[in-house]
């Protein structure tokens, strides 16, 4: 059973303009692509032929796992979410009680992380040391670089 994944309007509207995108501008250039190979001559030998089926595998392959994702997204209604504890499409600050440093992340679905933008994958290791928490309190997450601890200072949506 495939896992389900929570978006915003946006995160989903994103996902299905990429599905378009690659049904409707990708799949036909690709099958294009084939077509012209194909009318070079011997298939055996023809880089261009194989190269071009190659990428139509990777392009419907990349076609289904988007349909997946699509088909097990729920939007969700923020207005609905509890705003005392950290949730997914949460906007987070917190504080490194090591540095003093602050950051300000929202917490959203892997397809939606964007680090430059503060976006941080619910899944990422600090995403899922945050989930949960609540103003005040302080957590200990596992990172690549060991164990840090982060103060939780600012909740909101």
């Amino acid at each position: 059973m495939s896992e389900i994944s929570y978006y915003s309007k946006e995160g989903m509207k994103k996902l299905k303009g990429e599905l378009e995108h690659l049904e409707s501008v990708e799949r036909p250039r690709v099958s294009n692509d084939i077509a012209e190979a194909r009318d070079k001559g011997d298939l055996s030998e023809n880089a261009e032929y194989h190269a071009a089926k190659e990428e139509q595998s990777h392009l419907e392959f990349k076609i289904a796992k988007l349909k997946g994702v699509i088909s097990n997204a729920r939007i969700i209604d923020e207005s609905k979410l509890d705003t005392s504890k950290i949730l997914i499409h949460s906007i987070v600050k917190i504080r490194n009680t090591a540095n003093k440093m602050e950051f300000t992340y929202t917490l959203v679905a892997d397809s939606e992380t964007n680090i430059k933008e503060g976006k941080l994958s619910v899944n990422s290791p600090i995403g899922k040391g945050l989930l949960g928490k609540k103003v005040g309190d302080i957590t200990e997450i596992q990172v690549p670089s060991g164990v840090m601890k982060f103060e939780i200072v600012e909740i909101s949506r």
